[in-house]
C-alpha cells in the first residue's frame, strides 16, 4: 500500500491516545490518525486494511479514506465525524449519564459479538496471539508455556470482536453510534474482548485513567459494574463467577497489548506479579 504525504499545516491537532495523535483537516471533512514515532508503517497499513474490511462488513465505523504520512510517522485518514463525542467523554462531561451509557455500551458490545465474521478477511484473535507468542522473547519462559497452552485450548468462534473494546472507542454524533480504533478487529470468543475491557476498567491511577478516558478510577470501576451486569444479565455471585472466567483471557492478552503500546516485552517481575496469578483465579489488580 502507498502512503500519501500530507502537510500538517493544513490540519489542526484534535486528539491524543495511547499510541497515536489525530489531526482534523482545516477545510475538508477528513481526520488523520498518525501513530507515534516507533510504530512501523506496516502496522498502520494493517489497521487501515482492517478498517476497510470492518466498514464493508456493515459495522458502523467511519469511512477509511487513504494511508498517509507526515514524513516521519505513518497512519491513515478517515471520514471526519462532526460534533462527535466518545462515550467516555460524554460521561466525563455529564457524569449522571454513566449508567445509561454503560448499559448501552453493553448492548452495542453484544451486537458486535453476535455478528458473524468473514473469516476469510478477518483474522482470528486466537491465531494472532499464538503468532505473537511464537517469539520466545515476548514473555519469560516460565510463563510462555502456560499462556500458549491456554490459548490453544480456547475454541474458535466465528463471530466478531472489536479487539480494543472500551468506552473511548465508541463515538456518538447525533443519533449515530460508531466504533473507532478497529485495528485489532478480529473474530473469536467474546471473552477475548471482555477480559480486556475488565482489565482497562481496573486502572487505579488517577493520572492514567484521566489520560486514557477522561474519567476517574471510581468512574471506570462503576462503569464496569454497570456494563458487566447488563452484558451478562447477571448479578451477585453469578456475576462474580462469570467475571472470574475472564481472568486468564486478560492475562493472555496483556503482554500483547503492552507490546503494541510500548514496543517492549514484559519483564519477569511484572509477569510473576500481575500475569501469572490471573491464571490461578487471583485478581491482583
Amino acid at each position: 500500500m502507498d502512503y500519501q504525504r500530507i502537510n500538517l499545516d493544513e490540519y489542526i491537532l484534535s486528539g491524543a491516545g495511547g499510541t497515536a495523535l489525530t489531526y482534523t483537516h482545516k477545510k475538508e471533512k477528513r481526520l488523520a490518525k498518525l501513530f507515534t514515532l516507533g510504530f512501523a508503517a506496516d502496522m498502520a497499513a494493517q489497521e487501515f486494511a482492517t478498517s476497510q474490511t470492518v466498514y464493508k462488513l456493515g459495522i458502523p465505523t467511519p469511512l477509511p479514506i487513504r494511508l498517509v504520512t507526515d514524513g516521519e510517522r505513518y497512519g491513515a485518514e478517515y471520514e471526519l465525524i462532526e460534533n462527535k463525542r466518545s462515550f467516555a467523554r460524554i460521561i466525563s462531561e455529564e457524569p449522571d449519564r454513566l449508567e445509561p451509557l454503560s448499559k448501552e455500551f453493553a448492548t452495542l458490545a453484544r451486537r458486535i459479538h453476535a455478528t458473524p465474521a468473514d473469516t476469510a478477511r478477518v483474522p482470528s484473535m486466537k491465531q494472532r496471539l499464538l503468532t505473537f507468542y511464537e517469539d520466545k522473547e515476548m514473555v519469560p519462559d516460565f510463563l510462555r508455556g502456560r499462556i500458549v497452552d491456554f490459548i490453544q485450548a480456547v475454541p474458535e468462534y466465528p463471530f466478531c470482536l472489536h479487539g480494543d473494546l472500551q468506552i473511548g472507542n465508541i463515538i456518538r454524533s447525533g443519533n449515530r453510534d460508531l466504533w473507532i480504533d478497529v485495528g485489532q478487529f478480529s473474530y473469536g470468543v467474546p471473552e477475548w474482548d471482555l477480559g480486556f475491557t475488565w482489565r482497562v476498567t481496573g486502572i487505579t491511577r488517577e493520572e492514567r485513567s484521566q489520560e486514557l478516558f477522561h474519567l476517574s478510577p471510581d468512574q471506570l470501576s462503576r462503569h464496569w459494574q454497570v456494563f458487566s451486569k447488563a452484558y451478562f444479565e447477571a448479578d451477585g455471585k453469578e456475576l462474580e463467577d462469570k467475571v472470574r472466567t475472564l481472568y486468564p483471557y486478560a492475562a493472555a492478552r496483556l503482554p500483547f497489548m503492552i507490546f503494541l503500546a510500548y514496543h517492549k516485552p514484559i519483564n519477569e517481575q511484572i509477569a510473576r506479579k500481575f500475569v501469572a496469578p490471573l491464571f490461578d483465579g487471583e485478581n491482583v489488580w
